[in-house]
């Protein structure tokens, strides 16, 4: 998932916002309307988007021009292990002088905001529409072709 980068080092209050340890952490659990207050989400639900995935967030935020590194961790509360929800943001928000890198984010939450209002316009997600009723449609004109072959035994 992460690109060869070099190691965390321990966080301290010298470290500069430009430091990777000073980058927020965004998980798609943070913005996972099928998720509870309890399992991680961070948001209200209808500002949020059904299972999101990390490479969603990273293609949005890409294009949002952030600096952003991907981290093949898996959010704490989680509680499945498979591969489809791992993986963690961090996003540089700030400068060194502590002004938000970009004006239009200046917080965490003005970040996941975006990302709920930016995930449903993929061309992925709108394209994973078509082809879920294209599916339906194949699977119903299964259906009879079962009954046949139950009547035939």
């Amino acid at each position: 998932m992460a690109a060869a980068a070099p190691p965390l080092t321990p966080w301290s209050p010298d470290k500069k916002h430009s430091d990777r340890e000073r980058w927020v952490c965004i998980y798609p659990a943070y913005i996972n309307s099928k998720k509870t207050k309890q399992e991680g989400r961070k948001l209200s639900k209808e500002n949020c988007v059904e299972n999101p995935t990390y490479i969603e967030i990273r293609d949005v935020l890409a294009v949002a021009n952030m600096r952003i590194a991907v981290e093949n961790k898996l959010y704490s509360r989680e509680k499945s292990k498979e591969l489809a929800y791992r993986g963690r943001i961090r996003v540089q928000l700030k400068e060194d002088d502590g002004k938000p890198l970009n004006p239009d984010f200046p917080t965490r939450d003005s970040l996941l905001l975006y990302l709920g209002k930016m995930i449903p316009q993929l061309k992925s997600r709108q394209g994973g529409k078509g082809g879920g009723e294209a599916a339906a449609s194949s699977s119903t004109s299964s259906v009879p072709h079962k009954k046949g072959k139950g009547k035939r035994r």
